[in-house]
């Protein structure tokens, strides 16, 4: 079979890959992007600043949602159409968000760049697996897995400074209208560079095609999704209730799951290859550490030393860097074992180290912990999609992928509500270093799923 080197290059031409990477890049830079628009915005539709939090959460939730949909779409549609669709409804958000006059069409911005965001990484997954085994690669294409991590992963930090910056300069509609330019330039490169799908096959009726795509699954599971997520960012006041109706609908979804014909979410394929239920877990265990610096980190500095949101978006952005810089050389020579090890201890280490901050400790040495956060991220991303790539065939990969995102989402919503739990009446070094315990708890269980997986530890690369 012919090597993965010799036909990269002709299979994974620029024009191919760079339509899949501007269109990654959306939904990484719109994670952060409002952060520092929240308090305009108040002012500007006359709600306390508490309630803008509704376009923070109604992102975080469309996308837990519509990424594994997005991928299950791309498989029985075409990945080529999902992404252009997907493309099309970040430009319907972008224009909703620039000419919304209130927090309601501002909260239908975000669902609608949330949504089609969602569904451009896993059909770029499923387009890039069906590039590579037509042409007959016997291994991940690992440089364009990696231009695709650093686009819809290692960017996210860049929302921040941007944000600043685009709000400073023009207002906060800027931060909704600075997605058309990105979304056309995306659709005209999509339409013109990335081959059409083939014809749809398979049923044409209504009920057909809900069975087709397991209606009732997607109903279900963004339903106990929905119902986490309302329970997580409500927190500190805790909603029983509500966690109650996720445990309900979730028990309700693997019941039928277990029974549907075609799945969406493929419970015995869970059940039946516990290495990609724990790449998932050790994406979401890394998620909440890195999200809880990206964010937790940035209130404390505004906070106990008075920076502004641009300043310590600013701050962050080596930890960006140096991510991306780590995770290409990783993911183009397929990397697994060490890699994992070195986020795993890594976040451990950085976890630690931000029990020594305070007020008064050098800038410096508050960007040195950020950069090992950044050898985290850039270790942990490239080698569990490289891992994941290699767990499941070509005919799930897209909605694996997706399920491979919720779960960074629901490792970011956890760490949002620990840092809404530890900051709700103040922000101080030692809530601070309350969380910064928390984080180390995390980072010891994510050692141990790392050096207790025996499929890990056996392969240095796949």
């Amino acid at each position: 079979m012919p090597s993965a080197t010799s036909h990269t290059v002709p299979a994974f031409s620029w024009r191919f890959v760079t339509p899949l990477f501007t269109g990654s890049a959306i939904n990484a830079i719109n994670t952060s992007l409002i952060a520092t628009a929240l308090v305009p915005i108040a002012a500007a539709v006359h709600v306390p600043v508490g309630r803008t939090a509704v376009l923070v959460s109604a992102l975080y939730l469309a996308c837990a949602i519509a990424q594994p949909v997005g991928g299950k779409l791309a498989e029985e549609f075409g990945p080529r159409r999902v992404f252009l669709a997907g493309v099309l409804i970040v430009l319907a958000g972008g224009v909703v968000g620039g000419l919304g006059e209130d927090l309601a069409a501002l909260a239908v911005a975000r669902v609608l760049i949330g949504v089609g965001s969602s569904a451009v990484y896993p059909s770029a997954m499923l387009l890039i697996r069906r590039r590579a085994e037509a042409a007959g690669l016997d291994a991940p294409p690992g440089g364009v897995l990696g231009g695709l991590m650093i686009a819809g992963a290692a960017t996210s930090a860049l929302g921040l400074p941007i944000g600043g910056v685009l709000v400073d300069a023009w207002g906060w509609r800027t931060t909704f209208l600075i997605n058309l330019p990105f979304a056309l330039l995306a659709l005209a490169m999509a339409v013109r560079w990335i081959p059409a799908d083939p014809p749809v096959a398979g049923p044409r009726t209504l009920r057909q095609l809900a069975a087709r795509l397991d209606v009732a699954g997607i109903i279900g599971f963004g339903g106990a999704i929905a119902a986490l997520l309302v329970f997580l960012t409500g927190l500190p006041q805790a909603d029983w209730s509500v966690l109650g109706l996720a445990v309900v609908i979730g028990a309700g979804l693997v019941w039928w799951e277990l029974r549907a014909r075609r799945p969406f979410f493929d419970v015995r394929l869970l059940a039946g290859n516990p290495a990609l239920t724990r790449t998932y877990l050790r994406f979401a265990l890394a998620g909440l550490c890195v999200y809880t610096v990206l964010y937790g980190l940035t209130q404390w500095l505004q906070a106990g030393r008075s920076m502004s949101s641009e300043e310590a978006g600013l701050l962050l952005l080596p930890m960006s860097a140096l991510s991306a810089l780590i995770a290409r050389p990783i993911a183009q020579r397929n990397l697994v074992r060490m890699p994992l090890i070195v986020a795993a201890v890594s976040c451990l280490a950085a976890s630690a180290g931000v029990l020594a901050l305070t007020a008064s400790t050098p800038t410096v040495w508050i960007v040195a912990i950020t950069l090992v956060f950044g050898i985290t991220l850039g270790t942990t991303i490239s080698a569990n999609q490289t891992t994941l790539y290699t767990q499941v065939g070509a005919g799930e990969i897209g909605t694996a992928a997706g399920l491979f995102r919720t779960f960074g989402f629901l490792g970011s919503i956890a760490s949002s509500a620990l840092i809404s739990v530890v900051f709700h009446r103040e922000v101080n070094d030692h809530r601070l270093h309350l969380i910064a315990l928390i984080m180390v708890a995390v980072s010891v269980l994510g050692l141990l799923v790392v050096v207790t997986d025996r499929t890990v530890m056996a392969r240095a690369r796949v």
